[in-house]
């Protein structure tokens, strides 16, 4: 069977991504222009600040991801672009990129749903990796964990009622004065500071995987205002990891609880918050002693970027499936849909 060479296309936030992948696995190329300098002042992500972005990189990302792979247009057997969930002034950008290149050369257009393109993040990260497996996907605007029955078949088993981890890590992060963006920022000041300092709530529903994590943000934000009001000063190492020991242990129950239930040896994380140190080596620790096996990228892929889009876009290639050119943006697409 020839080669399967895709240009993938990622605008859904606030990273600009072009890339191309071989069959589905292999990365020729993969460019990133993140815009986290601009947003940050702002404490987070203005949609028309990130749309406007995108269109002045768009262009010079496709091109720069199709010289570092040494290809042409020509050369391409699909051009796969996220078309939801996200940011719909942002989602368009790339939607438009890709139609003109796919109407131009006569290419397949496979747009992509997000979340499928993080999990496949995997795919290329470990060649031998195959459904089923539990995938828990956390993000900023996202956590599910997801019962991945075969490549192109999804069924969500567990998602935030609320927040997302990822949203709950920013807003925490901002309250502690810790800035944007907050995984990061948390994830390091957590490794100076004392998990078991502070008990702030987790929340497990009886007859659920469902995450929610608005409450222990509030509990963080009453907290920080109890010690300021008493004229104290807050710690803020112990705030970080204390918050974070948290949110990493329901995350860890949940997504193990559902390998079990569904006789699953392998359990993948991905999403930007996978790059999650405490959570790596939490999910390790604990689906080792149940003979579970982890998978995770490494944090280049976990990230939004566009070799995950076109990793995605490869196994709805090889499957027939392609998109009209009237594809639109769906800025909440659900998983499955």
């Amino acid at each position: 069977m020839a080669d399967v060479i895709i240009l993938g296309i990622e605008t859904s936030c606030d990273e600009t991504s072009a890339a191309v992948v071989k069959n589905g696995r292999v990365v020729l190329s993969n460019v990133i222009s993140s815009q986290i300098d601009i947003h940050k002042k702002y404490g987070g992500v203005v949609p028309e600040i990130a749309s406007r972005k995108h269109v002045e990189l768009i262009l010079p990302v496709i091109d720069q991801a199709l010289k570092d792979a040494g290809q042409k247009l020509k050369d391409l057997d699909a051009i796969g672009v996220t078309y939801g969930p996200g940011l719909v002034g942002a989602l368009l950008v790339g939607l438009c990129a890709a139609k003109a290149i796919a109407y131009s050369t006569g290419k397949d257009l496979i747009g992509v749903h997000h979340i499928e393109g993080h999990i496949a993040a995997n795919y290329i990260e470990f060649s031998e990796l195959e459904p089923p497996f539990i995938c828990l996907v956390v993000s900023g605007g996202h956590s599910h964990i997801v019962l991945v029955e075969e490549y192109l078949k999804f069924k969500v088993l567990g998602q935030t009622r609320d927040d997302a981890a990822g949203e709950a890590f920013d807003k925490v992060a901002r309250v502690i004065g810790l800035g944007y963006p907050g995984g990061p920022a948390i994830d390091h000041s957590a490794m100076s500071g004392d998990k078991n300092a502070i008990k702030f709530p987790r929340v497990y529903f009886n007859d659920s995987l469902d995450f929610s994590f608005s409450g222990i943000k509030t509990s963080v934000l009453n907290y920080v205002n109890t010690i300021t009001q008493s004229g104290s000063k807050i710690k803020v190492d112990d705030v970080a990891a204390s918050f974070q020991s948290a949110v990493v242990e329901v995350l860890v129950h949940n997504t193990i609880e559902a390998a079990l239930a569904n006789n699953l040896d392998k359990i993948v994380i991905a999403g930007g918050v996978a790059a999650n140190s405490l959570l790596r080596e939490e999910m390790k620790k604990g689906a080792m002693v149940r003979g579970i096996k982890v998978y995770y990228p490494n944090i280049r892929l976990c990230t939004d970027n566009a070799a995950m889009i076109a990793s995605a876009a490869y196994f709805e290639y090889i499957k027939g499936n392609s998109s009209k050119m009237s594809l639109n943006a769906i800025p909440s697409l659900k998983l499955g849909e």
